[in-house]
C-alpha cells in the first residue's frame, strides 16, 4: 500500500478518506437496516394447488372446491374439472412444472424475505396466502395479488426456451424464466402503493416506473439489477454503458415534458428493443425509460434522507430537481 499514497496530494487524501467513511457508514446503516428487517415476523402459508390438482382423481373435486373456491366458476360443472385431469396438455403441464420447481422451497425462502421487507417499510400490509398453480400459460396474468391471497401461475416460469413458449414473441418469453418470479411479486406490490401519474408528461410516467424499481431496490435488495428491471445481465451492462447518450436524447429532443402518449410505446412499454429511430435501436433493451427514471429516482435518494412513503408520493418533476441527475460517465 505504500506505494499508493505516495501518489496522493493532502487535498486528495482527504478526499479519500471522507470518500471511505461516507461508504462504511452507508453500508454499516443497510446492515442495520437488514438485521431489524431479518427480525420481523412474517406467517407465510402456502398452498400448492398445482401439485394437488395434478395427483387428484374425479372424487377430490368436491374437496377442492371448498378448499379453493376462487379457483373454480361456479359456471363451470364439475365434469370440466374432471376432465381436466387427465388432459394431455395439463399433465404435462403439471410435469415440468414440478421438475422446475420441486419442493418450492428456495421460492418460499425468496417469498418470506420479500414479505418481511414489505412488513418492515408498510407494517400496515397483510402477508397474503400464496397459492402455486397452472394457469394454460395465461403470462399476463401470472401473478395476481390481492389483500389476502397472492396466486402465482408456475407455468409462466418455465425458461424462455422452453416449448410451451414456441409460438409467444421472443422478447415476451424472455421473461418467462424463475429468476423473475419474485421480481414479478414485487411489481404487482408495487401497484398496491403506487399512484399511477395524473400528470400526462413522460417524465411523470419515467418517474412512475423508477420508483417501482426504487421499491425493489429495498424489497429485494439481494436480486441484481436485472433481475429487478427484467432485463439479460447483457441488456443491463447495454443501458449502463448508454446512460449518457440516452440522457442527452431525451434531453436535446425536449422529450422530458412532452406528453405525446406515443412515447409510451417507444420507451415504457413491452417491445423488443426500445424505438429511439436510430441505427442502435435493435442493439438496445426494451422500455429503457424505466431505467432513466431508476436512475433519477436513486440519484435523489443518494442525496437526501427522505423516507420510502414520502418518495412515492413526491411529483416528478420535483424528483427531477432535487436529484440533479447526472449520467454516469
Amino acid at each position: 500500500m505504500k506505494w499508493l499514497f505516495k501518489y496522493f496530494t493532502i487535498p486528495m487524501f482527504r478526499s479519500f478518506v471522507l470518500v471511505m467513511i461516507l461508504l462504511l457508514s452507508s453500508c454499516g446503516e443497510t446492515d442495520k437496516t437488514e438485521e431489524e428487517i431479518d427480525k420481523v415476523v412474517v406467517e407465510l402459508q402456502v398452498s400448492r394447488f398445482d401439485e394437488e390438482f395434478a395427483n387428484a382423481n374425479a372424487s377430490d373435486i368436491p374437496n377442492l372446491k371448498v378448499k379453493y373456491p376462487y379457483l373454480f366458476p361456479e359456471q363451470f360443472h364439475d365434469s370440466v374439472w374432471v376432465a381436466k385431469l387427465t388432459d394431455t396438455i395439463q399433465v404435462e403441464l403439471s410435469d415440468e412444472v414440478a421438475k422446475a420447481f420441486g419442493d418450492f422451497e428456495e421460492e418460499s425462502a425468496d417469498l418470506e424475505s420479500l414479505f418481511k421487507h414489505i412488513k418492515y417499510y408498510f407494517p400496515e400490509t397483510q402477508i397474503p396466502h400464496v397459492v402455486t398453480l397452472t394457469s394454460d400459460v395465461r403470462y399476463e396474468s401470472r401473478v395476481i395479488l390481492t389483500d389476502s391471497l397472492l396466486l402465482i401461475g408456475l407455468d409462466n416460469y418455465l425458461g424462455q426456451d422452453h416449448h410451451f413458449y414456441e409460438g409467444i414473441q421472443r422478447y415476451i418469453a424472455a421473461s418467462l424464466d424463475k429468476k423473475f418470479l419474485i421480481s414479478d411479486v414485487a411489481s404487482a406490490f408495487s401497484k398496491k402503493v403506487l399512484n399511477f401519474p395524473r400528470n400526462r408528461t413522460l417524465l411523470s410516467r419515467m418517474v412512475y416506473y423508477g420508483k417501482e424499481l426504487y421499491l425493489k431496490d429495498r424489497l429485494m435488495p439481494s436480486a441484481t439489477d436485472a433481475q429487478k428491471i427484467g432485463y439479460s445481465e447483457e441488456e443491463m451492462e447495454w443501458a449502463k454503458a448508454n446512460e449518457e447518450q440516452m440522457w442527452t436524447y431525451f434531453v436535446e429532443r425536449e422529450l422530458l415534458y412532452s406528453t405525446d402518449t406515443g412515447l409510451d410505446r417507444k420507451f415504457l412499454d413491452p417491445a423488443p428493443f426500445t424505438k429511439f429511430g436510430l441505427e442502435l435501436d435493435n442493439e438496445s433493451p426494451p422500455r429503457l425509460g424505466r431505467y432513466m427514471g431508476w436512475q433519477i429516482v436513486r440519484a435523489l435518494m443518494e442525496k437526501t434522507d427522505i423516507g420510502l412513503k414520502q418518495l412515492l408520493e413526491t411529483p416528478a418533476d420535483e424528483i427531477l430537481k432535487q436529484s440533479n441527475y447526472k449520467p454516469k460517465r
